[in-house]
């Protein structure tokens, strides 16, 4: 109220939380005692969570009107997750609600003293606070300080002095406070919001206290700290010494005490009674204000067609914007050429490639009004050099993004160079995500391979948030992929993990072929009344390769082909091979070379959800197949084989693929080379094994 923040964004993992719900949050307790006994959802489609993961947003009134709005956000189990994910709301909020001005919303994030000491995501996170892509005008960290993570004492958790030494990587400052002394911690919290609004910077407190029953209530924690609950067994909890205190000092009676403790407790028993009533929970929709106008979906919407066509006269000038260096500017002879490129294949041949229809993608949703974020280690560039969304003015070093030229634009485009964090900053933008659908927001891995650096992030947020919380999020994920024989870290994206992950109608995952069907599918996200994660496998080679070309027109009238036929004559086609990705390039050219009109190359270019009408058309399509395969360039136990094999349903497939291997790839060239010939010799040779 004192300094006008309108708005604020709370993440804390679930110690704590139930108190922090009903006394903070005005949670109905008897909603809360519905959740302890166990009691089913009332939505079916809905599986939930315990009642300790879940978030709420509130808004209150001060008393002098104004209101603050607050968000406590779901987590997981999975402690400082969702640190990260806040801060991602929180600017999310900043940008689009609060129009840059970050004293209007404070992120409050708070610890535990083991978590903060020993989770890495902690240090990603403070690393971010002073960053141009993820700052957040400063963070208040307030670290419940238990002395203790789980049954582990802090001796054998942390080798610094104190668990908020991480602190000390942006020189913020720690109050450290008895939690004991309840007027200190007061004044302790009011000292670090003034810091933080004054100064918009992080600030710690270390909030020194204790569990008075160790982990939980049916714990017994003298079998691992027996002196340390022998003294926790004989001290006053934190409520007696204050209410001492203060009739000590004549502030209250002790009639006045045992009223109001006497009043507490028949509450909790009223709505306890209250409670035995309710047949079902309810999962309360998180932020449900941002989400208004979009609708959850199911498999049935995820299969609808999309509307992505653009005119094709307003992606020639939005070509020609990003192809030009404009008045004043000037750029590197090499960036020169890369535009120059550009306006030849859009005004001259009619080949865009990958970068191009990416970046035509982009600019049309920002002229219809949604804005877009990238963020990623090296995403201005592009880890291959092929998207270039930023160049710099050879004189000034200015950052230059010739797609926010555009004057037709009503929305914009920020992208951002990351730090080298992959938990830490697809956190950030799975919450940006959350706070804010009507931003295409996409995390790039530098290669694939890396995003298992966030398996949490997929694991616990990205394929099952809206079961668990009833929450929509839109983030694209690009993960590079493709076996070019380098190596075992630069090939594969693990796309067998991404499919084990899905479910019924969760998330997208894709592994398209061709520039133009990057394009609407990228378009496809926006133009949805709804949103789901977008999983999508890009290339490497692909990027310059001959054939990975569109016309203008392709992009301008075509849509998202979540399968691509050949284009052989059927009669004459006796085995279906169907594919994906990259793999198909190196198919069709051994087709060529072997001049084979008798075996039919099909794309599967969504993966998840598999369009079975639309392949069981392909499939009708040819009579006399005699063979259907699955070919991939991954070893058998890796890839979409597996998914294929419980998923497919229509044909019996066989399958050709690398053996099975503990390494997605060989390190040696000679070796993959030798490798990968032989699964293509594979797919053509007659032999069925």
């Amino acid at each position: 109220e004192k300094f006008g923040v309108k708005e604020c964004v709370l993440g804390m993992a679930h110690r704590g939380r139930l108190n922090t719900l009903v006394n903070i949050f005005k949670k109905p307790v008897r909603d809360l005692f519905s959740e302890f006994e166990g009691k089913d959802f009332e939505e079916e489609d809905i599986d939930g969570d315990v009642k300790y993961h879940l978030g709420i947003t509130l808004s209150k009134t001060f008393r002098n009107g104004s209101e603050i709005t607050m968000n406590l956000v779901p987590n997981p189990s999975h402690l400082e997750t969702v640190a990260a994910v806040a801060e991602g709301i929180t600017r999310a909020k900043i940008d689009k609600k609060y129009n840059g001005d970050s004293s209007k919303i404070l992120p409050i994030i708070i610890h535990g003293d083991a978590a903060i000491a020993g989770q890495g995501i902690a240090y990603e996170v403070v690393q971010m606070a002073k960053l141009n892509g993820y700052k957040t005008g400063g963070t208040v960290h307030v670290v419940v300080n238990n002395q203790i993570g789980f049954t582990t004492n802090y001796l054998d958790a942390r080798s610094s002095t104190y668990c908020t030494d991480v602190g000390k990587v942006t020189l913020s400052p720690v109050l450290h406070v008895n939690a004991d002394d309840i007027e200190a911690v007061c004044h302790a919290m009011e000292m670090a919001l003034e810091f933080r609004m004054r100064f918009k910077a992080d600030v710690f407190i270390d909030l020194l206290g204790y569990r008075k029953y160790g982990h939980n209530e049916g714990d017994e924690p003298r079998f691992t700290q027996p002196k340390l609950y022998k003294a926790i067994a004989k001290h006053k909890n934190p409520k007696d010494i204050y209410a001492e205190k203060l009739i000590a000092e004549g502030s209250i009676t002790k009639s006045y005490l045992d009223e109001i403790t006497e009043e507490f407790k028949e509450m909790l028993n009223r709505e306890f009674d209250l409670s035995k009533e309710d047949k079902n929970s309810k999962v309360i929709e998180f932020m449900q204000s941002t989400w208004q106008g979009f609708e959850r979906q199911h498999l049935d919407a995820m299969l609808q067609p999309v509307n992505t066509t653009y005119e094709e006269d307003k992606l020639k000038n939005i070509a020609k914007i990003v192809s030009t260096v404009p008045e004043g500017a000037k750029f590197v002879n090499k960036a020169v050429r890369i535009l120059e490129g550009r306006a030849n294949m859009v005004f001259e041949t009619n080949q865009l490639d990958w970068g191009m229809a990416e970046n035509l993608a982009y600019g049309s949703l920002m002229e219809e009004g949604f804005n877009v974020r990238i963020s990623g280690q090296d995403v201005e560039r592009g880890t291959f050099s092929h998207r270039h969304a930023i160049l710099r003015d050879e004189v000034t070093e200015e950052r230059i993004n010739l797609l926010n030229t555009n004057p037709n634009n009503k929305g914009q485009m920020t992208i951002y160079n990351s730090l080298l964090s992959e938990y830490g900053v697809l956190g950030f933008d799975y919450g940006y995500a959350m706070a804010h659908p009507n931003t295409l927001t996409i995390w790039e891995a530098q290669f694939g391979d890396f995003s298992n650096g966030a398996q949490i992030m997929f694991d616990q947020y990205i394929s099952a948030a809206e079961d668990k919380w009833k929450v929509q999020n839109g983030i694209v994920v690009l993960l590079p992929h493709g076996y070019e024989g380098q190596g075992s870290e630069h090939s594969s994206a693990r796309i067998e993990r991404y499919l084990q992950l899905c479910a019924e109608d969760n998330m997208t995952v894709a592994n398209c072929t061709t520039p133009s069907n990057f394009y609407h599918l990228l378009r496809r996200q926006m133009k949805r009344n709804y949103r789901k994660p977008l999983i999508v496998f890009t290339p490497k080679s692909l990027l310059r390769h001959p054939k990975v070309v569109n016309t203008i027109q392709e992009l301008a009238t075509g849509e998202f082909q979540e399968v691509i036929d050949d284009t052989l004559a059927p009669e004459n086609v006796t085995k279906l091979v169907f594919c994906s990705g990259k793999f198909y390039y190196d198919l069709l050219e051994e087709r060529e070379n072997l001049g084979r009109e008798d075996i039919a190359l099909v794309r599967i270019e969504q993966l998840f959800p598999l369009h079975k009408e639309k392949i069981q058309k392909v499939i009708d399509r040819y009579p006399h197949i005699q063979e259907y395969i699955w070919a991939q360039e991954e070893p058998r136990n890796m890839g979409a084989w597996s998914f294929m094999l419980q998923r497919f349903e229509l044909v019996n497939l066989n399958v050709r693929s690398l053996n099975y291997y503990a390494v997605p790839a060989a390190g040696s060239s000679t070796r993959f080379k030798k490798r990968h010939k032989a699964v293509i010799d594979s797919v053509f040779s007659d032999s069925k094994s």
